[in-house]
């Protein structure tokens, strides 16, 4: 029986060095389908070059948080760090980001799958690893956004660069965790779905992270002007997001 593999890569924000690396190993096992669950841009310094990969690679892109607001010119409020991402990209980048679908729906071994970024409802409504039943279960409904497809019974989605997954009232939520700028454990992480065209083909989901130069990455950070370093440095080094380094609090990007 032949099984089919599908990398699902998301949250790159920019971090070239991460991409290229995880890159590298999805190609050394051979898997030719990517699919990209949104946040191209902003944290790091080379959303432009990662668009561009990302546009060349993926089978499938999908909208992020930050694809929405960071191509955005009435977006109020706008800091200089986020209008230094913003103009890092080009024009035609900003158009291509807005555009992006909300979800992807797709069938393997006989279930039913749904890519998103955050929710089933808002790419800026967050859904963290601790839910309660509820959100849990609202994560697998047909929304305005999602349309009326099939129902999912597996569903995948980034955001909260959090790698998880579980499996509860017959159904499989997994988070495939960020490329980029991980949290908890800042090595990137990505995803790989194995299964078959055929129902009773085997189904699998395993997380792979890829180590790469993160210090690197910050000299570039640091040559090209980019801005919010010390936050950059917090995520991609030791895995801190960036509001609770700023804060001087615990990590909340496990919370509820």
């Amino acid at each position: 029986m032949k099984l089919e593999r599908i990398a699902l890569i998301s949250d790159v924000h920019g971090n070239l060095t991460a991409l290229e690396a995880v890159l590298a190993d999805i190609a050394a096992r051979g898997i030719t389908r990517i699919f990209n669950l949104g946040d191209y841009a902003g944290k790091g310094p080379r959303g432009q070059a990662v668009v561009d990969r990302c546009r060349e690679l993926c089978e499938v892109n999908i909208l992020g948080n930050w694809d929405d607001f960071i191509p955005n010119p009435d977006k109020e409020g706008d800091s200089a760090a986020m209008l230094w991402w913003r103009h890092e990209l080009r024009a035609d980048q900003r158009a291509w980001l807005r555009d992006l679908p909300f979800c992807h729906d797709f069938e393997l071994s006989g279930r039913q799958i749904r890519l998103f970024h955050a929710s089933a409802t808002s790419v800026h409504d967050r859904v963290h690893f601790a839910k309660d039943t509820t959100a849990y279960l609202g994560m697998f409904e047909n929304t305005p956004a999602t349309g009326d497809g099939p129902v999912p019974t597996v569903v995948g989605y980034g955001d909260v660069h959090d790698a998880y997954c579980e499996t509860d009232l017959g159904r499989t939520l997994f988070n495939v965790g960020s490329v980029g700028n991980s949290l908890g454990d800042p090595t990137p992480v990505y995803v790989i779905l194995e299964g078959g065209a055929d129902a009773t083909a085997p189904f699998s989901i395993q997380f792979v992270r890829v180590p790469y130069d993160a210090q690197a990455e910050l000299v570039i950070a640091q040559a090209l002007g980019a801005p919010a370093l010390d936050g950059y440095e917090a995520e991609i080094l030791h895995g801190i997001y960036r509001g609770d380094f700023y804060a001087g609090q615990a990590p909340t990007y496990h919370q509820p």
